[in-house]
């Protein structure tokens, strides 16, 4: 591998980091420490699935595809990846892009100043736009240079609370880690994350020096492995972290006290300010990266039009500032209800889409896509009505009652309908 190429390959890892690495994968690992107790890697090993191993799996279906977001679902129909990709878009810039605005007041400007949230999240998306606009930049800047700040701030804050921890611990406080890990997993948005901003990594590189489908498929795959790795590294630093000091922590702490606790813990009367730049620059690359990538996706439906850019960057600037100026806490639960109707449909689309394509006729997806979509609408709408009226339904469907009642019957027809396809009749062409 000649320099230029290995460069390119960190570069590009430690940007697909930080696209990641936003407000969820910042306050939520802490927390699950916390809760986990004893049982933290149970509690990794279902955070790191959900949070790290699909979302690198989308990476490398970027990879296979190095087309756009509509490629992951047209073997369904048009019509159905069309209304997934607005969909996921619209989510996207609508919960998690404005979360990292939140985040970044609550943890980042009003522990030092006065101002009201509206005002931090109209500066910050006036920024996030300025960024945008300058979108053939993003990967190189966010690689070179503030990956490197989130990667050490992150590490130094680990390992002191590694080598200072005190010596009691809580017992754990959840029944179901493995699930639980899972579950929170959702809540960093990382899978649809990496649908988003793979495409962005398609688009940028197609606007470098790789021209061959096979350098850019070499690049998109081993920055893949170099993200998740970080991501692995960080996630489980930060759950570890959070048992070593579970005994230390305020009773009834919010997700963003523990993690404040934690770095004033570690790093003393500097950890408040190195937590505001770690937690600024976390999010901020988030944001860039959401806002980016639908808009590259508007502009591709517009027939390339610049326009087009321009103003759904603009409009996505408008819902970050509106949405970022409520509360972390109401951004979280208002995201349980859409997160629990998509990530589902993302997750299988992504396996689909990396799979070997004589496993991934047309008859496969759209039969493991409807059976996600039928067996995930009781977990959907139990963050909705009263659990009560879905009490007999998830009661006679597997693991319904862990809000994964989806996964069981998919993986069924996943594999019936590959068995009757290959053994009875040839239905790739339906």
């Amino acid at each position: 591998m000649n320099s230029f190429k290995s460069k390119e390959i960190w570069i590009s890892g430690f940007a697909l980091f930080s696209l990641f690495f936003g407000a969820g994968n910042l306050i939520l690992p802490t927390s699950l420490g916390l809760k986990a107790g004893f049982n933290w890697w149970i509690v990794l090993l279902g955070f790191a699935l959900t949070a790290v191993f699909i979302p690198i799996l989308s990476i490398f279906a970027h990879a296979k595809l190095q087309g756009t977001l509509f490629d992951f679902g047209k073997k369904v129909s048009p019509v159905f990846s069309t209304i997934f990709c607005l969909l996921t878009y619209t989510i996207a810039i609508a919960i998690p892009g404005p979360r990292t605005a939140a985040v970044t007041h609550e943890m980042a400007i009003q522990p030092f100043f006065d101002v009201s949230p509206l005002l931090t999240s109209s500066i910050y998306f006036g920024l996030v736009f300025v960024f945008v606009i300058n979108r053939s930049k993003i990967i190189d800047v966010i690689g070179k240079f503030l990956t490197p700040i989130i990667v050490i701030i992150l590490l130094i804050i680990i390992v002191l609370a590694i080598i200072s921890s005190p010596e009691n611990n809580l017992l754990p406080t959840i029944k179901s880690p493995f699930v639980d890990g899972i579950l929170e997993g959702y809540q960093t948005f990382d899978a649809i994350a990496g649908v988003v901003v793979g495409a962005v990594m398609i688009v940028s590189l197609n606007l470098g020096n790789l021209h061959t489908f096979d350098e850019k498929k070499n690049v998109i795959s081993k920055s893949g492995l170099i993200a998740g790795f970080g991501l692995l590294l960080i996630y489980g630093g930060l759950i570890f972290s959070g048992f070593l000091f579970s005994a230390t922590f305020p009773e009834n702490a919010t997700r963003i006290d523990i993690l404040t606790s934690l770095s004033l813990q570690t790093l003393g009367d500097f950890g408040r300010i190195f937590l505001s730049v770690l937690v600024a620059l976390a999010c901020f690359t988030t944001a860039v990266g959401v806002v980016t990538g639908t808009a590259d996706y508007i502009k591709g439906i517009c027939k390339n039009s610049q326009k087009a850019f321009v103003i759904t960057t603009g409009i996505c600037a408008i819902i970050g500032i509106l949405v970022g100026s409520f509360q972390v806490d109401f951004i979280i639960i208002l995201a349980v209800p859409a997160l629990m109707f998509l990530y589902p449909i993302t997750i299988v689309l992504i396996v689909l889409n990396v799979l070997p394509n004589k496993y991934g006729s047309k008859l496969v997806f759209r039969a493991v896509v409807f059976t996600t979509f039928l067996f995930s609408i009781p977990d959907f709408l139990g963050f909705i009505i009263d659990e009560k009226y879905l009490v007999t339904i998830k009661n006679i469907i597997p693991l319904a009652n862990n809000n994964l009642g989806w996964v069981l019957p998919s993986l069924l027809v996943f594999v019936v309908v590959n068995f009757w396809g290959n053994n009875k009749i040839d239905l790739t062409e339906i």
